[in-house]
């Protein structure tokens, strides 16, 4: 007989928001390599980010009506047909969702079809899936599950939860509850990019940013001990000693170089960043932009706790 799951037990935001908050810096190297890579892997696929963010916004929309109709599907399950049939294309809904102006939306879709990545038959669309093979969630798949066993792993030190997660059953439990899974981390990514677009005005530039500030905060220093939110946002702008140059960031982040060039200089304008006399380019939060930044952190601090929280209650459960 199954012992049903005690309630008190349960996991919510405030208590993983709390311990991410306490013990900040062992949390947010994970976190700021899984939001850098995932977006560089977005913009590898079609050398256009807002293009990826389409597609998977319309795959998410099946993974809303499996969870509208209590449906459960798995890893496994979900990739062994060669199609997946999507709702019919709505251009506008689409733009407003995602802020991105009609017509390059429809741009972008017509590109789409033209790779092969979406087809249509009568009033049906579908997603090729031997073209949807190049965007399944390998790494995505293994930096989340690193991420919430690393969120795990404080908790259990804060006695919020009882047991820690490896990395292995976190992914397990994802693979197990996919539908489920992946349907609250496309509301993340969604919510969190965006976010941040409206601020640095292209997600583009957000990578190149992402990329630099998970330089700064895998810094050695700032792991030693535990270190709260405040002290981490006190430390951060001058923990990145060695910086990145701009053909580094070209290559990690697949953004041609001069482009990269003119993007550097917009975050520096911005208070985002700073280049030296080697032009090594690293993170610099200046005073004008610290407040914007520090309510921005706390509502993804937010955010990031509901992912983690559902994810873990389901490890829990299973």
């Amino acid at each position: 007989m199954s012992i049903l799951p005690s309630i008190s037990d349960a996991l919510d935001e405030k208590k993983v928001t709390s311990a991410i908050n306490k013990k900040f810096n062992n949390f947010v190297p994970a976190f700021y390599k899984f939001v850098s890579e995932w977006i560089i892997n977005a913009y590898s696929n079609f050398k256009d980010i807002e293009m990826y963010m389409i597609l998977i916004y319309l795959v998410n929309n099946d993974f809303k009506f499996y969870r509208k109709n209590g449906i459960q599907v798995d890893y496994n399950t979900f990739y062994q047909d060669k199609t997946l049939e999507i709702e019919e294309i709505k251009i506008i809904e689409i733009s407003e969702a995602l802020e991105i102006p009609k017509e390059s939306v429809r741009r972008k879709i017509i590109i789409l079809e033209k790779l092969g990545v979406l087809k249509r038959s009568r009033k049906k669309i579908f997603i090729d899936r031997t073209a949807y093979e190049t965007v399944r969630p390998i790494s995505a798949l293994k930096n989340i599950s690193y991420l919430v066993s690393i969120s795990s792993k404080i908790l259990k030190q804060e006695n919020k939860i009882p047991n820690f997660f490896s990395s292995e059953e976190i992914s397990d439990t994802i693979k197990k509850n996919f539908s489920f899974c992946w349907y609250e981390f496309y509301k993340f990514i969604f919510s969190y990019y965006f976010r941040w677009r409206k601020i640095l005005g292209d997600l583009e530039t957000l990578s190149i940013a992402l990329l630099i500030i998970s330089n700064a905060s895998s810094n050695k220093d700032l792991i030693i001990q535990d270190i709260d939110i405040e002290k981490w946002r006190n430390r951060i702008s001058h923990a990145d000693k060695v910086g990145l140059n701009s053909m580094s960031i070209s290559d990690i982040t697949g953004i041609p170089r001069p482009t990269v060039v003119r993007k550097v200089n917009s975050l520096i304008k911005q208070g985002y960043a700073k280049i030296d006399q080697k032009k090594l380019i690293s993170l610099n939060i200046e005073k004008k932009v610290f407040s914007n930044t520090q309510k921005m952190q706390e509502r993804t601090v937010k955010d990031v706790s509901v992912l983690i929280y559902k994810i873990l209650n389901k490890a829990s459960i299973n």
